[in-house]
């Protein structure tokens, strides 16, 4: 019987590109035409059933558990095949109850008081320091990179970005910044380095702190920055600016009026804030069960409505509102790249598991972005209407990127 249904799926999904199945039992089935053309092999014999009612979670379990193989080990063509159709095709009608019901617990799943928010980043930010200098750039970049040339390296993209928030952020020397969501502290340090400004930066991640405080000492910019383990609704202000990169994915649905009242409530009456986040085109939904349960527990990347819905009522306008598209998939793509040249070593920190479920993770989220309407938001607020200049000239001064290059 699942058999028969998991046909009837993906006969429905299947149009652009080509799809061989080799189902347990042994028969080969073959769905749509084109390129590219992908062949797999289910080997458990639950596995068509769990395909039909949990489709994004058995296919990730499915690839680490090695009880789905591609041939050639060829991921990026499966992932880049099944996102194409789905973001064209969608899944056949008898599934929608079951996406509805996904849709409906979402809120509850995002429900992230301060005590669960530690859990959710532990689970993520805190694995081995190791990891994370397998694939990333020099400086810890763990979010999109801006690539202005197509010939950036992940290194010069990654200044790129952190100057181009900079500009936005039209800091000056002494402002005193917050920074939401720190990470290992490259931003901090960029805009204390390069700007003069004074920095706070807090994350809920311990390893995250212990490196970023250690990196400020290095740096000779301890009277400079100053990191703190603590959650950014027990900061207090004011600010003249409040930065926050690729944090607002873990702020969670039930929690943006509250994180849009604290940014307004922390900035002075003239500040600024620059908020960086994965966003979608599409309307609100819900995150994969698979990424929620293996790799950001409590994370979502809201669409631009439900994220207006809350800053209108916040006493915050947004003053610009930038989309970068196909910038964080390109930034997935060198992440996945250098991830894979690593392989070894991250077999060596963990195992082969763990292994094939970064790659399903990295490439996934590479084509979410290249075919199903995932972006990156960059929105700058402000208290008053004249805090930023009324044109965008001020991002591009001349002569900019013949100085990021020589850097």
């Amino acid at each position: 019987m699942w058999t028969r249904y998991l046909d009837r799926m993906l006969s429905h999904l299947v149009r652009q590109g080509e799809l061989r199945v080799t189902f347990p039992d042994g028969t080969t089935r073959r769905y749509g035409t084109g390129q590219p053309s992908v062949a797999i092999t289910l080997h458990a014999p639950s596995l068509p059933r769990r395909l039909v009612l949990t489709p994004h979670m058995a296919l990730g379990e499915g690839y680490m558990n090695g009880e789905l193989t591609v041939s050639g080990d060829d991921l990026r063509a499966l992932l880049d095949l099944i996102t194409r159709n789905l973001s064209r095709n969608g899944l056949p009608g008898f599934q929608r109850p079951l996406n509805g019901l996904r849709r409906m617990g979402r809120w509850l799943q995002q429900f992230n008081p301060a005590s669960r928010s530690r859990r959710n980043v532990a689970h993520h930010y805190d694995l081995s320091a190791e990891l994370y200098d397998l694939f990333l750039d020099a400086d810890r970049q763990y979010s999109c990179a801006y690539f202005t040339r197509p010939d950036m390296s992940l290194d010069e993209a990654q200044q790129a970005k952190k100057h181009h928030i900079a500009q936005k952020l039209l800091i000056r020397p002494g402002m005193r910044v917050l920074d939401i969501g720190c990470g290992w502290g490259g931003m901090a340090l960029t805009l204390a380095r390069d700007y003069g400004a004074q920095v706070l930066g807090v994350t809920l991640s311990t390893e995250q702190h212990t490196l970023a405080t250690h990196r400020a000492h290095q740096a000779g910019l301890d009277g400079q920055v100053q990191f703190r383990l603590m959650d950014y609704r027990d900061v207090q202000g004011p600010f003249d600016r409040v930065v926050s990169v690729g944090m607002f994915e873990h702020v969670g649905v039930p929690h943006y009026r509250a994180y849009f009242n604290k940014v307004h409530d922390l900035l002075t009456p003239d500040g600024i804030a620059l908020i960086h986040s994965i966003g979608r085109t599409t309307p609100p939904a819900a995150t994969s069960p698979w990424i929620t349960k293996y790799i950001f527990p409590g994370g979502y990347c809201p669409s631009l409505s439900e994220t207006m819905a809350a800053l209108e009522r916040s006493g915050l306008g947004s003053t610009d509102i930038e989309v970068w598209r196909l910038h964080y998939a390109e930034t997935l793509r060198h992440w996945h790249d250098r991830f894979t040249a690593n392989e070894a070593k991250a077999r060596a920190l963990y195992d082969d598991r763990f292994c094939r479920m970064w790659r399903f993770y990295l490439l996934a989220s590479e084509f979410t972005f290249r075919n199903a309407g995932q972006v990156v938001f960059q929105m700058q607020l402000a208290r008053r209407q004249d805090a930023v200049p009324l044109t965008r000239d001020y991002l591009y001064p001349a002569g900019a990127d013949a100085a990021l290059a020589a850097e």
